[in-house]
């Protein structure tokens, strides 16, 4: 009896078992298989995560515009009719109605610097909010790609202990036989039964899991997860853990997003300053005034009833006391700055830090990988010569029992080993800011380019300009049957089915 020998009727296990111990690409299966890069292609179509970043990037857009607008001129018109319900009775002049009516023109001319270092800190964090961007994208690809390759590992480790249970429930078989002949104890029985006990529990358990990696993949991907392929090799990965660490504090989004903000909390501290300098400002304005003919009274024709009437003039306003109030502004924003200057520093820690663990974290497992594929050819020869030595005696049923354990032990670590692997390296890739859609050639079409709506919204003057009404457009999961713990091999209409 071979161990890991599954039956005829189940060619999906051995397919996953396979490709994952030995780290060969799937074989091909009857139905349609889906492969990394769909899962993120789809995942980046579809995220509402990344879908709602997205929304509050074109809102942080806005700003430029909002604070630009401040400094342009502002045209209103007014209009107002009164009845004068009590005239005073020494007027006599006094109308009985009054409309009055036209527009104001104000044209501000110079703020101290407000306005213009406002449009600047607004522009600084348009490119903070296209870093966060990246940001989410980088940190959505890597849950997509560790939810890939946990539906992977579970499904695999559900193959190896469905194998385990098939092969301990004949070892059971086999103990019984040899236990009513009279060559076995009481205690082979009850340690077979005991063995075979532990591994359907922990074949229950593997099920559970599967079930919860398959729900966290519908959740990023937005569809279920069907018949997975092997990963693709990740390109680019440094070749010391110093590379690593030099490319990200060039590239890493959150980095960069730390610093332009930091850059805008600078231009703030300006703003802020700003309250304390002059401004000057034109007006203009046109008044068209209409009495309805009860200006003056009963000598209303000694007088006209209508008028209209221009303005213009220049504005100067001199702060002179404000109650500290400049100063309170000023002191607050340089507070802020200066927790924006030392957020930089931690964030640059913080981004070293996270190279560093993930870069130990790829070594170790491919270190793991090769005790691991080290230990399963050892356990395979050691399983091989104990049920020798058992069939001249020389070994008991639990000498068999262990070994077999121990094979499983060594091929489950060497599963797990290679989903570690694949995660610690996509996660050196996105702390080096080399895990987004731009980098991975992901099937999509034209990429989102938060660039695109910055640059339309800055030169939008119309007050009427609108977007369409908002709706949602990533994909819902409610339609989709909840998962099972099933990996048998496919049925013709491409639903999983069971062994």
């Amino acid at each position: 009896m071979e161990f890991l020998i599954l039956p005829d009727r189940s060619p999906t296990l051995r397919r996953i078992a396979a490709a994952l111990l030995l780290g060969s690409a799937l074989a091909p299966a009857t139905a349609q298989a889906d492969s990394l890069r769909e899962a993120l292609a789809s995942a980046y179509e579809t995220n509402p995560s990344l879908q709602a970043a997205r929304a509050q990037q074109r809102a942080a857009d806005e700003e430029v515009p909002i604070q630009r607008a401040q400094g342009l001129p502002n045209i209103s018109a007014t209009a107002n009719h009164i009845e004068f319900v009590k005239a005073s009775p020494n007027s006599f002049t006094a109308p009985e109605r009054r409309l009055l009516a036209g527009p104001d023109m104000t044209v501000p001319i110079y703020s101290g610097g407000a306005i213009r270092n406002g449009i600047k800190a607004a522009k600084e964090r348009v490119s903070a909010g296209q870093a966060d961007l990246r940001g989410t994208e980088s940190a959505i690809f890597s849950q997509v790609v560790a939810g890939y390759m946990d539906v992977l590992r579970t499904e695999a480790l559900v193959a190896l202990s469905t194998n385990q249970v098939e092969v301990l429930t004949v070892n059971l078989q086999a103990t019984n036989d040899r236990f009513e002949i009279g060559e076995l104890t009481r205690t082979d029985v009850a340690q077979s039964q005991s063995r075979l006990a532990l591994a359907q529990g922990d074949l229950r358990n593997a099920q559970a899991n599967l079930i919860s990696a398959r729900e966290n993949y519908i959740q990023l991907v937005g569809r279920a997860p069907s018949n997975l392929e092997a990963p693709p090799p990740l390109p680019g990965l440094p070749e010391t853990v110093g590379e690593a660490v030099v490319a990200a504090l060039d590239n890493n989004p959150d980095l960069i997003a730390a610093k332009e903000r930091a850059k805008a909390a600078g231009f703030d501290s300006e703003v802020a300053g700003a309250g304390r300098l002059p401004t000057v400002g034109m007006f203009a304005g046109l008044d068209y005034t209409n009495y309805y003919g009860t200006l003056g009274g009963p000598i209303s024709s000694d007088f006209r009833q209508s008028e209209t009437t221009a303005n213009a003039g220049v504005q100067i306003t001199i702060p002179i006391f404000q109650g500290g109030l400049p100063a309170a502004r000023q002191r607050q924003a340089y507070a802020r700055e200066s927790a924006a200057l030392e957020n930089v520093i931690a964030t640059e820690r913080d981004v070293i830090a996270q190279v560093r663990a993930a870069y130990s974290s790829w070594q170790a497992a491919n270190a793991v990988i090769v005790s691991s594929e080290a230990a399963v050819s050892a356990a395979e020869l050691s399983l091989e010569g104990v049920r020798a030595e058992n069939s001249i005696g020389n070994r008991t049923i639990l000498d068999v029992l262990n070994a077999e354990q121990e094979l499983l032990s060594a091929r489950a670590q060497l599963v797990t080993a290679r989903r570690n692997a694949y995660v610690a390296g996509f996660s050196v890739l996105a702390a080096m800011g080399r895990a987004e859609a731009r980098d991975l050639n992901l099937d999509t079409g034209v990429l989102y380019d938060p660039e695109v709506n910055a640059r339309r919204v800055r030169g939008q003057l119309f007050d009427w300009q609108r977007d369409e009404e908002p709706a949602a457009t990533s994909t819902r999961t409610v339609d989709i049957p909840a998962p099972d713990a099933m990996i048998g091999p496919p049925d013709e209409s491409g639903d999983v089915t069971t062994d």
